[in-house]
């Protein structure tokens, strides 16, 4: 496994990819990220019939993909009746229908691959931190239930009891939600895909992508690829090979941390039920239990690579503060990853020539619409509309200084969050 990724998940996975390409090659898709999109891309494409190449600058699931929370969470930032008044009746209800239901197609796939990653469809716990969140949340709560949805509100006594501690004031939890070790289950996809027909390279850093008559030259450090179809999905990891798309969206770093195996009675009161929660506010933290009984916690990082668990040392804190008794308790793994944020916090969808188009900016949400676009995209290659429209790929103004931004809005995103309590 490529050592610079410290993730939990890492440490205990098998390398899947490791040649690289080499001479030339033609297939009739090539994907150009081995991550949840191009996976999923290449599972759904190789299942219809398609020749399909993905190609990766290291290994499947090396960048976000395989370093995240590990929540399967439903729907996108915007709550449902939002996604209508942006897109229109017709295909906002469509987005409305594929984002909420989009974890019904992370876990099909999951069982009918026999995908090994520690899956658990225990509901996502949206949780309350301040008394101003509460309105929102209980409309929320309503529309999805105006759309079948099986979500259920949880009071301040639930929330407690769900959580073992008394911070939350409120809270929705959405069945349709749960967890996996998403490195898992991005190997998993390249898996199926491979027994489905697809060829997979790492170790390759694609150099060059030139239109040549009706065809697409894609070119790697010692070999190339001609194919008919390229597809761009490197989201967060976003180079220079595409600028425009890489200034698009905005990096932003999350961490996670691990503790070692938590005692059985402390396991116990903390989401028994293998929920997944995250809180709202503008910074926050989110958090599971996995398998082995570890308490994997998550939430915002400085902008650079980082590994360790003395690296995020506020996330300790978070632990400690929500549940005391944790105090003393070992802390085994420390690992951060970077994800790409939208302005409008929807996922965008672009394709600048025939041929060519790409999925970025999943805001948090990419393990489940990951999966719902890289299906998307070998249905839109086989002639259907996408599920969102085609925009032009709009840079976004004085993305230099990203690094700057994003730390500026985290510091008023926790001003913001202390005078709504």
């Amino acid at each position: 496994m490529t050592m610079d990724n410290p993730s939990l998940y890492a440490e205990r996975a098998s390398t899947e990819i490791s040649s690289a390409l080499a001479g030339v090659t033609r297939a009739d898709v090539v994907v150009i990220g081995a991550g949840i999109t191009g996976c999923s891309a290449a599972l759904h494409l190789a299942e219809s019939g398609r020749d399909v190449v993905v190609l990766d600058t290291h290994e499947v699931g090396w960048g976000a993909s395989g370093r995240n929370g590990g929540q399967v969470n439903p729907g996108l930032k915007m709550p449902p009746e939002q996604v209508v008044r942006d897109f229109g009746e017709e295909r906002g209800a469509r987005l409305v229908e594929a984002a909420w239901g989009a974890p019904d197609l992370v876990f099909e796939l999951i069982g009918r691959h026999g995908i090994a990653c520690e899956a658990v469809r225990g509901g996502t716990i949206r949780a309350a931190t301040a008394m101003g969140q509460l309105g929102a949340l209980w409309d929320l709560t309503g529309q999805c239930e105006t759309r079948g949805g099986a979500v259920a509100w949880l009071d301040e006594a639930a929330m407690a009891a769900r959580t073992g501690t008394r911070v939350y004031v409120g809270g929705m939890i959405d069945a349709r939600g749960g967890q996996v070790d998403p490195l898992a289950y991005t190997r998993g996809l390249a898996r199926a895909a491979v027994r489905a027909g697809a060829r997979f390279f790492g170790g390759t850093r694609v150099r060059s992508v030139v239109r040549d008559g009706g065809m697409w030259r894609v070119g790697g450090e010692a070999g190339e690829v001609i194919a008919r179809s390229v597809v761009v999905a490197t989201n967060g990891y976003s180079g220079p090979l595409w600028e425009g798309l890489r200034r698009s969206v905005i990096p932003v770093f999350s961490a996670v941390v691990a503790s070692a195996p938590l005692p059985s009675d402390v396991r116990g009161r903390i989401l028994a039920g293998r929920e997944v929660l995250y809180e709202l506010g503008e910074i926050t933290t989110y958090y599971r239990i996995d398998a082995a009984g570890r308490l994997l916690m998550g939430g915002r990082s400085a902008s650079r690579a980082l590994r360790g668990v003395e690296a995020f040392p506020y996330l300790v804190r978070r632990a400690e503060g929500l549940w005391p008794d944790l105090h003393g308790m070992a802390w085994t793994h420390g690992w951060n990853g970077q994800l790409a944020l939208t302005l409008d916090h929807y996922p965008h969808w672009h394709q600048p020539a025939a041929g060519l188009l790409g999925c970025v900016g999943y805001n948090g949400r990419g393990v489940a619409m990951a999966t719902v676009l890289g299906r998307d995209i070998a249905r839109v290659l086989a002639g259907a509309e996408p599920l969102f429209p085609v925009t032009g790929v709009r840079p976004v103004r004085l993305h230099f200084g990203w690094r700057a931004g994003v730390a500026a809005g985290i510091a008023w995103g926790r001003v913001k969050d202390r005078l709504a309590r």
